[in-house]
């Protein structure tokens, strides 16, 4: 008896303290039952009697399950196909400006969770009474309205702090991933008290995974416990409901959770009703394992040549797309390459719907590399870079920061190719430059893009030069075009320097959002340039020897 009520406590102890899943493919119900028989066989080994082999079977039973059964349903050896599976159809797509439409300035991040974990503590430090009681958890980045934020709990220090106020702590900080001025404490929404009582620095039954645990949710696997808020900043705890589809491994989500921070109410949901404001659904570490898998076994298990071989390039990233849907966004690289990649991935971060560009290009640490080069003597270091479209190419855009931490610069690198590369100490500058190198590349980069190139005609009503870090750029205003303010450089055409008021000028501009437009190509039509007899005679030849 004495036996029986030990291993009882054990039991207790093990549910209450590890939360082990009871169901098939994890492995905490045969480790619980390794734990509780274990101290009978121990103190029964000496009378043999019926309870002593029921638990040795009950042992030997767990022990085979974990051993010889796993590995039989579970090996690539046996199970590649399934692996290369999960991640489901991938589609090949030619034209990357149809999914991922082209941004304007003010939609650009570039403030990475580094920057923002800096300017987070910042705001906490100014209030003495929260720092002292409470840390900041974990940054996600999400989309709330229209806008991007980082977005973080605040969480309990430790225990005596839990202990002392139960209730909860008061709030969650946002960092505006496009705006570092741009950083706030949210500590009311509609008028109310923000509470986060169930956390993942509380104890006993405010924890929240023992909350979900014990209300329900002990034989479903859980993952990827993220901090968001809804449209009007009510926050929640979303959790990645998953299962494993490849005997005890091939984990794969099949629904989500929202927790109310303050109640502790749950709501379950299938992956395609989940509330729109979801950006998270599809962990990143499932996301990364499925594709590896997808591309380790292209050939099955035996294909030790690595032949055809695929891997996902080092790190992933958050990037939105034209139908406002968010997707991890990483390269592919073939087996033993560095710099190079094969084309690149997008996975919706919802309903997994994957997305392969097959063109060449290179990794986002041939990028960071590229643009810190460019400003070698400054000593910078990229953050990781996130994956825009910019006139119709596939573009890392990552901030450059000094040894403080600080951003000094922004950097834009060709996908396709990193030596064209721009940089800035601001946005506007950075695309400007990299928008110069572009057009310098002419459109072999893109030439199936479907970005949009205007060209309008008109008079010039106002045109001034301004000077800015030894770069000089003329603005000018036109008569029928009074909306936008256009700007370019004598790079751009010779003429720009000697155009003045009521000069009649015909230019091309990319489509974007911004009320500062760049000029892609001038043309003064007050201004006739005519080349030289002898110029003439020198292109014609060389046009008729290359026609040749």
């Amino acid at each position: 008896m004495i036996t029986i009520i030990f291993s009882f406590i054990i039991a207790i102890l093990y549910f209450y303290l590890f939360l082990p899943v009871l169901n098939y493919g994890f492995f905490g119900l045969p480790i619980g039952i390794i734990l509780i028989f274990s101290p009978i066989v121990i103190t029964e080994s000496a009378k043999r009697n019926i309870l002593f082999y029921s638990s040795i079977a009950f042992l030997v039973l767990s022990i085979f399950y974990m051993s010889i059964y796993s590995f039989i349903t579970t090996s690539p050896l046996f199970r590649a196909a399934s692996y290369r599976s999960l991640i489901g159809k991938v589609e090949e797509r030619q034209n990357f400006s149809e999914d991922v439409s082209p941004v304007s300035t003010e939609k650009i991040r570039i403030i990475d969770r580094a920057v923002a974990y800096r300017l987070g503590d910042k705001v906490l430090g100014t209030r003495a009474s929260l720092g002292s009681q409470t840390i900041l958890g974990n940054f996600n980045i999400q989309k709330v309205g229209d806008q991007l934020y980082w977005v973080a709990p605040l969480l309990h220090s430790g225990f005596f702090k839990w202990n002392k106020n139960r209730i909860g702590t008061p709030g969650y900080v946002m960092v505006s991933a496009i705006n570092e001025r741009d950083v706030k404490l949210v500590q009311k929404v509609n008028g109310k008290p923000i509470r986060i009582k169930f956390q993942e620095n509380a104890y006993f039954t405010d924890n929240l995974e023992r909350h979900i645990y014990i209300h329900g949710y002990l034989s479903r696997g859980l993952t990827d416990f993220t901090f968001e808020i809804d449209d009007t900043g009510k926050p929640y705890w979303v959790i990645t409901l998953f299962k494993k589809k490849v005997g005890f491994g091939g984990e794969d989500a099949s629904g989500v959770l929202l927790v109310d921070t303050a109640t502790g109410s749950i709501q379950e949901y299938s992956i395609e009703n989940a509330p729109k404001w979801v950006d998270r659904i599809q962990p990143e570490e499932f996301i990364v394992n499925q594709l590896n898998d997808w591309g380790e076994y292209i050939h099955g298990y035996w294909n030790f040549s690595n032949e055809g071989k695929l891997t996902t390039t080092t790190g992933i990233s958050l990037v939105y797309g034209d139908d406002n849907q968010s997707y991890w966004y990483t390269g592919l690289t073939s087996v033993g390459s560095d710099e190079g990649t094969v084309g690149f991935i997008l996975v919706n971060t919802r309903n997994k719907m994957t997305k392969w560009f097959r063109q060449v290009g290179a990794t986002e640490t041939a990028a960071m590399t590229s643009a810190m080069g460019k400003v070698q003597e400054k000593r910078y270091q990229a953050s990781f870079p996130i994956t825009y479209n910019i006139n119709g190419v596939p573009t890392y855009v990552m901030s450059l920061k000094d040894k403080a931490g600080l951003i000094k610069m922004v950097s834009m690198v060709s996908v396709l190719d990193y030596s064209i590369v721009g940089v800035g100490d601001n946005l506007n500058e950075c695309l400007r430059s990299y928008k110069n190198a572009l057009n310098s590349a002419g459109n072999a980069l893109a030439p199936n893009s479907k970005i949009q190139r205007f060209s309008i005609t008109s008079e010039i009503m106002r045109i001034s030069k301004d000077i800015s870090n030894g770069n000089t750029l003329y603005y000018i205003l036109l008569k029928d075009f009074q909306n936008k303010l256009f700007v370019g450089s004598s790079s751009i055409s010779p003429e720009l320097p000697i155009s003045r008021k009521g000069d009649v000028v015909k230019l091309t501009y990319d489509e974007g959002g911004n009320v500062v437009v760049d000029i892609a190509t001038f043309d003064n039509m007050n201004i006739i340039l005519q080349k030289t007899d002898a110029q003439q005679e020198i292109e014609k030849f060389f046009y008729i020897k290359k026609k040749k």
